[in-house]
């Protein structure tokens, strides 16, 4: 009986993660280049009892690499990844990977982030260009043309389908394997004037959060159920140390 309190007890920290994820997703079904939480639960088997015991695990977040939809904005500074590739910024502490295109260029002249962030070629050197220079034209490779001048190329990286994803900011991720610069850009590469939005599908979370919250709430009345039978049970039988 008191298995099946520890029982439900797992299943609330799990489902209570759960819903903290999708909660996260909702959050951002506007934040541009953004790739939803989910949630990978594992059993985990106890024979510290009589009978062996599965418990739920708490469960570990992964990162989705589905894409969220390109949206035409019109604004020359826009770039959409085309493919699987992401675009590589200067972080504070190293690389960081991010499929927002939304750049900008600095008073400096410097290519950056919509988060001031330096945008960097597949060399890993970053990107200049001249704010009074007039209009940039960005080619499927990255290429960037400024007054008939090719003046940089905004590098286009493969992260490894089997790399572990740690979340930077909203949309920014680090690998815990090296990422790799593209240079076929048959499949791969920019679509300028465009912008990826959120992977996050509203209705989906939605109705993945009210899932969630029927079964936290089913585990809690079967947890208050076998409270309650336990309690009983030692009302009638009494204390067996007397």
């Amino acid at each position: 009986m008191q298995s099946a309190l520890y029982v439900g007890l797992s299943a609330q920290v799990a489902l209570e993660k759960r819903l903290q994820t999708i909660a996260n997703n909702v959050a951002n079904v506007n934040t541009s280049g953004f790739r939803t939480d989910v949630v990978k639960f594992e059993t985990v088997l106890s024979k510290a009892a009589a009978n062996p015991v599965a418990f739920s695990s708490p469960g570990e977040n992964i990162i989705s690499r589905e894409q969220g939809s390109i949206t035409e904005t019109g604004n020359p500074l826009d770039v959409a990844v085309v493919g699987q590739g992401w675009i590589a910024f200067a972080g504070p502490n190293g690389t960081v990977y991010t499929r927002d295109g939304r750049l900008q260029i600095a008073a400096n002249g410097d290519l950056q982030t919509v988060s001031g962030f330096p945008v960097i070629d597949s060399g890993g050197a970053q990107i200049s260009l001249d704010p009074n220079g007039g209009p940039v034209s960005i080619s499927r490779s990255g290429a960037i043309t400024q007054d008939n001048n090719e003046i940089g190329t905004i590098g286009l990286f493969n992260i490894p389908a089997d790399a572990n994803l740690d979340r930077y900011g909203n949309s920014g991720v680090t690998p815990d394997r090296p990422a790799t610069a593209i240079g076929d850009f048959s499949r791969d590469g920019f679509k300028q004037g465009y912008v990826e939005g959120s992977s996050a599908n509203p209705m989906m979370e939605l109705t993945k959060l009210m899932s969630a919250s029927r079964a936290f709430d089913s585990t809690n009345s079967l947890i208050e159920g076998t409270e309650s039978t336990l309690s009983n049970a030692i009302r009638t039988l009494g204390d067996p140390s007397k």
